[in-house]
């Protein structure tokens, strides 16, 4: 195996202090060729969903590679470790479905493997930062060509531990989904596709009704933020093809209650009820 030019690095580290830093150095001491892109490291402590999303809508645009996710609060439990190959991918973490949705993203897991293998880790693993002393190595051996069967004993990929997937239904005049996640400014991601979007016959233009255990809006339907004037309300679909609802200049998710897993209800035609309007 010829290895590989690419690592990502995904992780809730934040960084205020020296954890991604000393994660680089080991992908530096042991793969000084490899490239690193840092996909995010401000994923809110312990948001195993938020991580899975952001990694599974950024994959795609990744060269083929060895990408490192640690969103880990079982860190030093009996959870494994494991690296699972999908299509031209390799993703190492912690088996707590962080990497679910990055794996099917990119055409579905086809192997998985235990991190076992003592030699590919660094000399002294500590029971709290397994992505430095785990993850980091064994994910820079795998790019400078050690073979992925060598981390450990193979695994079912059916036995890897999935988050579940969002709702996401399509009826006759409306569609059930939930909300994804929430960028940093405010705009909610749901789970409708923009296929399930043009399914209900929303043309940029038109209105419709959104309701959540919040309450019940009415939106413009549009092409970009621009497309209703400033403090109004938008429903797109955004860069990942998710139905996503803004404000124009505003954040949607404060001012709106919404938080990613709550369900919401979107119709193509609002009902003549009193409701907010954009």
């Amino acid at each position: 195996m010829a290895g590989y030019r690419c690592i990502s690095f995904l992780t809730d580290y934040g960084l205020a202090d020296g954890f991604v830093g000393a994660c680089h150095g080991v992908f530096a001491r042991i793969a000084p060729a490899v490239r690193v892109i840092d996909i995010t490291h401000l994923v809110a402590p312990g948001d195993v969903r938020r991580g899975a999303a952001v990694l599974a809508q950024t994959v795609p645009y990744l060269p083929p590679g060895v990408h490192v996710a640690v969103v880990d609060p079982g860190v030093g439990t009996a959870r494994r470790g494991v690296a699972v190959q999908a299509g031209d991918h390799v993703f190492v973490g912690p088996d707590n479905g962080l990497l679910s949705w990055a794996a099917d993203a990119v055409g579905g897991p086809a192997h998985a493997y235990e991190l076992a293998e003592p030699t590919l880790m660094l000399p002294e693993v500590s029971s709290t930062f397994h992505g430095r002393d785990v993850f980091a190595p064994v994910a820079a051996h795998l790019a400078t060509g050690v073979p992925l069967e060598r981390v450990g004993p193979e695994l079912p990929v059916d036995r890897l531990v999935r988050l579940p997937d969002p709702v996401s239904r399509l009826h006759a005049d409306h569609a059930e989904g939930e909300v994804v996640t929430v960028d940093r400014y405010g705009n909610v991601q749901t789970s409708l596709t923009g296929d399930q979007v043009g399914a209900l016959g929303l043309r940029p233009g038109t209105r419709l009704e959104v309701r959540s255990a919040e309450g019940r809006w009415e939106f413009t339907y549009g092409e970009t933020f621009g497309s209703v004037p400033v403090g109004r309300l938008v429903a797109f679909v955004d860069s990942a093809g998710m139905l996503a609802l803004a404000i124009n200049g505003g954040n949607a998710a404060n001012q709106l209650g919404l938080a990613p897993g709550d369900p919401v209800t979107v119709r193509s035609q609002p009902r003549r009820e009193h409701l907010p309007v954009s």
